[in-house]
């Protein structure tokens, strides 16, 4: 096979791994030029470099990206048996239509597939991202009904329903125990031919915008596998930065970091400045690259077209909010968008720490002073932060709000992000299993760990950090988008409190505190995260969190915006407790700077007033944090005398041995309002 060059009969099937790595390819110089720029080294590999790349492969073996022959056949008998689906279906829907009987015959349709499964790198148990393709006269309606029916009807699907209203409506299921999720495009032709092309722009035309986002996952994923020089050492690139992306807690679109598509972007690039490289060269390579990048410069595979389609394309000369993303990695086909607007302040100076630190394993690697396994090994997440802000959803039944939730984490992190204060705020990707009422009712509640790092004090100088307004923003966000997507009941609760490291046992049973704290943290890591599976969700809506057992309840969560919105947060004597109106209670943090937490009652206490509720707005009015300007950071305001008279006289009481305090308040205190915020001193 001509590198670059890929053979398009069958959209359903992957292209084979002629390139597995279990043999070392065959190298030669690659006359064809690819990106936006001359290749920076067209160096062949020597038999070091094909040494490595082979203990690369051994190494990857064991964490499950690799998918056995067998899985892979039966994946292809899968998407063989939707595609004849599809076609006995339009031939349905073209009979009741009354189209001639010789149309009928040669209609087509047919099911292309995209994603992490199309670019040839999915893991064992992974889905599938597919796409059905109709003619003209199949309307968007008959997918959701007629061929919904007829997938119903099928033995071998399981887990069936329809997502219409979504972003990019999808109908998903399980085939013969393989989770697919399927799109909708109709295209403006007669019939569907089977060597259709979908890079060719002119298949755009008169077309509506669902059917373009339906269209847009196929048309990136096939211009990425012909814009790489050799196609076998892009896979086992990006296989390996994959998993290393996944083992560092930074692969999730939702959140703010990256998600498949925009990592085999860079995979992609880097493929191309080094198109004669081996895969053990080109992970090298890839955190060189990145590392020094000079953001928010663009990363482009290829020269961005204009098709005169009058589409909305990623252009900062045109588009003001273009101009404030901060780690733009443009799509190549038309038309083109930025795969990371999520990216945040916080998270890219995360992943490009973590860019450095893989900058100098992998030459520690080439130098053969250390092995491939350690640039897989997890991270102390817990340990690397003093201080945590912990989010907790309950609901009454499990469903699509923990993806809800987690699409919004990143407004907290962009609110946290403007407090001047506070210099990076680091969510984990990784949910937990949240605390449970110690009722019989069923429930579910999942929760999610943000590392927080404070501005350094100078001075002697007393400093009051009001996050109130921070999380109420929040919560009241979520709530809102609930009840506007129909997803909201009673039952649903959300709760945010600020702990600090060594209070994280009480909600993390599995992780130990001091001298074995490191060793714990590191075997929950490896415990809890599975790499066989892939969550590259990123072009399509994202599935919920898989649920996980839960811990016995340490406090009860907040209610609606509706029910007076309510804070939990953590005190010494009392923990997972609802503050009572009336007196501050302290959270004293050990360490510099110091952080204490005052839960305030405007009511009650002289010169405060509560900070008000965000005056109702619809959910699709709110911008994502990096979507406008840079908003200036917000200022500390200071405590009344009265309270800061009671910090320091709750002082003696915030010492208090954790390990002595019972989990379950007796009887917790229920609060009509509050604030809570963290006083920072030297």
């Amino acid at each position: 096979q001509t590198p670059g060059v890929m053979n398009y009969s069958y959209y359903y099937t992957p292209p084979r791994f002629k390139h597995h790595a279990f043999t070392a390819p065959a190298f030669q110089q690659t006359p064809k030029h690819y990106g936006i720029t001359s290749p920076i080294s067209l160096a062949l590999p020597k038999e070091a470099d094909l040494a490595l790349t082979q203990k690369l492969t051994e190494t990857l073996k064991p964490y499950g990206v690799f998918e056995e022959e067998l899985e892979l056949q039966r994946r292809i008998l899968v998407l063989g048996k939707l595609n004849t689906l599809v076609k006995e279906w339009i031939k349905e829907i073209s009979d009741i239509k009354n189209l001639p009987a010789s149309l009928i015959d040669t209609v087509g349709g047919k099911i292309f597939t995209f994603g992490s499964y199309r670019l040839g790198v999915h893991t064992k148990g992974a889905d599938i991202d597919a796409l059905c393709v109709a003619p003209r006269h199949v309307e968007r309606t008959d997918f959701f009904s007629s061929f919904y029916e007829k997938l119903k009807e099928q033995e071998e699907v399981k887990d069936l329903r329809a997502v219409e209203e979504a972003f990019v409506p999808v109908i998903k299921l399980a085939f013969d125990g393989i989770e697919i999720d399927i799109l909708f495009a109709r295209l403006a032709l007669q019939t569907i031919p089977e060597n259709l092309d979908l890079r060719d722009d002119g298949l755009l035309k008169n077309l509506d915008i669902r059917c373009i986002r339906s269209l847009n996952g196929c048309r990136v994923t096939d211009e990425i596998l012909h814009l790489v020089p050799n196609i076998g050492n892009f896979r086992l690139t990006l296989r390996t930065i994959k998993l290393w992306a996944k083992r560092r807690n930074i692969y999730s679109n939702i959140l703010g970091f990256l998600g498949g598509v925009s990592w085999a972007m860079l995979v992609a690039r880097t493929c191309q400045l080094y198109p004669n490289a081996a895969a053990s060269t080109l992970v090298h390579k890839f955190f060189l690259v990145f590392s020094k990048w000079e953001w928010p410069n663009p990363v482009l595979l290829k020269q961005p077209e204009d098709c005169n389609l009058n589409l909305p394309v990623w252009d900062p000369r045109v588009t003001p909010s273009d101009r404030y993303h901060l780690m733009p990695i443009i799509t190549p086909a038309y038309p083109q968008q930025n795969s990371t607007y999520n990216v945040s302040a916080s998270t890219r100076a995360v992943m490009v720490e973590e860019f450095k630190q893989g900058l100098a394993i992998t030459d520690e690697i080439l130098q053969n002073k250390a092995e491939w396994s350690k640039l897989f090994e997890a991270p102390n997440f817990f340990q690397k932060y003093k201080f945590f802000f912990v989010i907790f959803l309950c609901s009454g039944y499990f469903s699509a709000r923990v993806g809800l939730v987690e699409s919004k984490i990143r407004i907290l992190v962009g609110n946290l992000e403007k407090n001047e204060f506070i210099t990076l705020a680091h969510v984990n990707p990784q949910s937990f299993p949240g605390p449970k009422e110690g009722n019989d009712k069923e429930e579910f509640s999942t929760m999610w760990v943000i590392g927080i790092v404070f501005k350094k004090m100078e001075g002697s100088e007393n400093l009051n950090v009001d996050l109130t307004f921070d999380i109420q923003s929040f919560t009241d966000t979520v709530y809102r988008q609930a009840i506007s997507s129909k997803m909201f009941e009673q039952e649903m609760k959300i709760s945010a409190m600020h702990v600090k490291r060594r209070q994280l046992h009480q909600l993390l049973p599995n992780l130990k505190r001091r001298k074995h704290s490191t060793e714990s943290l590191r075997q929950m890591n490896d415990s809890s995260l599975d790499m066989s599976i892939d969550s590259d969700n990123s072009m399509s809506v994202p599935s919920p969190t898989s649920m996980l057992s839960s811990t016995p309840f340490m406090g009860p969560p907040l209610g609606p915006p509706a029910q007076s919105p309510r804070l939990m947060c953590f005190s010494p004597s009392r923990p997972y407790y609802y503050f009572s109106p009336g007196p501050i209670t302290v959270f004293h943090v050990d360490g510099q700077p110091k952080a204490e937490v005052a839960v305030v009652d405007g009511s009650k206490t002289p010169g405060v007033q509560p900070r008000p509720c965000l005056t109702p707005v619809p959910a699709s009015q709110t911008p994502p944090p990096t979507m406008g300007p840079p908003a200036a950071k917000r200022s500390g305001s200071p405590l009344p005398e009265t309270a800061v008279k009671k910090l320091k006289a709750d002082e003696k009481t915030s010492t208090a041995d954790l390990s002595d305090v019972p989990l379950i308040p007796t009887n917790p205190i229920s609060v009509v309002k509050n604030s809570i915020k963290l006083r920072l001193s030297r």
